[in-house]
């Protein structure tokens, strides 16, 4: 299964390169410092110019579970929502990437934007697990699309065939 539909929301699953799609937010799986170094962080800041990272600047980061919103720059999402993931190992990761999620979903109904796509957050550098991270973020999207919002899609944008197939499984 690709998608779900939630009361007059959908989840999707989709492979590929998060910073090819042309929605309202990308998600970048940030750093508290909110600079945009490697992994989808490094591609959000190629494609999207250094506006972007001049905005993270100004704000100057943000706490682990926490989540800001920026301009797109140039990427064909409008916006990106940066979200604090947790580092393996630091303690109460799984509480931490479930308000990663959750803040970025809210900051979705505060701008009245209806689609945004997320990475796996926390599951690269980071080291967090692959199966772990689709259970916490499916669910939370789950819950937050069961309640009142506005927000039409929550895409999973997941880069290889491998993350794809655990957050299809897990969808089901």
């Amino acid at each position: 299964m690709k998608e779900l539909k939630i009361k007059n929301s959908l989840i999707k699953l989709v492979q590929g390169d998060i910073t090819e799609l042309d929605t309202d937010v990308i998600v970048n799986a940030a750093n508290a410092q909110l600079i945009l170094g490697g992994g989808v962080a490094g591609a959000i800041r190629r494609k999207g110019g250094s506006s972007i990272q001049e905005e993270c600047n100004k704000i100057g980061g943000t706490f682990v579970g926490g989540a800001v919103i920026t301009t797109g720059g140039d990427l064909r999402a409008r916006h990106v929502i940066h979200a604090v993931g947790p580092r393996m190992g630091e303690g109460n990761e799984d509480e931490k990437l479930k308000n990663a999620t959750l803040n970025s979903l809210k900051l979705m109904d505060e701008h009245s934007l209806k689609v945004i796509a997320f990475p796996a957050i926390s599951t690269g550098i980071f080291g967090y697990p692959i199966d772990k991270c689709a259970t916490i973020m499916i669910s939370t999207a789950k819950d937050y699309l069961a309640g009142e919002t506005q927000i039409e899609e929550v895409i999973f944008c997941l880069y290889s065939t491998t993350d794809f197939q655990v957050f299809e499984k897990e969808l089901k």
